[in-house]
């Protein structure tokens, strides 16, 4: 299994502001939407002191499995202790175990994909914070390329 240690990960941002739930394409409609806002606001260059220009999309505080709701967050990496500007939020990937899953692909289609590949695997999921990172590799639609990183159980 391609697992790594991850430290972690400081992020200011756009939190979904109540839980959603995979069912019925609830996720899809909640989660487009927040990162609609997250582009049309310009929200990545609101984020102070940015580490770099990937963003992230967080998928915690999960009540249970991938059937049950969670909380979802779209930001970018910062230095601990950054100022949160007013109207943003913050979160923090906690350290952990992570297995990385490379995605190739047309977007948003290859994300799907990759979720559904996950949901029917038998990794041994941690339901902790799970995460997607796109970067530059992730502009053309048409060939993009991003990674999800999901939370495991330590072996």
């Amino acid at each position: 299994m391609n697992i790594i240690e991850q430290e972690a990960i400081h992020l200011i941002g756009l939190s979904l502001k109540h839980q959603t739930i995979n069912a019925n394409g609830q996720s899809a409609i909640d989660c487009g939407n927040l990162w609609t806002r997250f582009e049309k606001g310009n929200y990545a260059h609101q984020v102070p002191d940015k580490i770099n220009e990937a963003v992230f999309a967080v998928y915690h505080d999960y009540l249970g499995d991938y059937t049950q709701p969670y909380s979802y967050f779209i930001g970018c990496k910062v230095q601990p202790g950054t100022y949160v500007p007013s109207g943003l939020d913050s979160l923090i990937i906690p350290p952990g175990s992570y297995f990385h899953i490379p995605l190739k692909g047309k977007m948003p289609d290859m994300v799907a994909d990759g979720w559904q590949k996950i949901w029917q695997s038998d990794l041994p999921r941690a339901y902790r914070p799970d995460f997607e990172v796109y970067d530059k590799r992730s502009e053309n639609w048409e060939r993009a390329e991003a990674d999800i990183f999901l939370s495991v159980k330590p072996v």
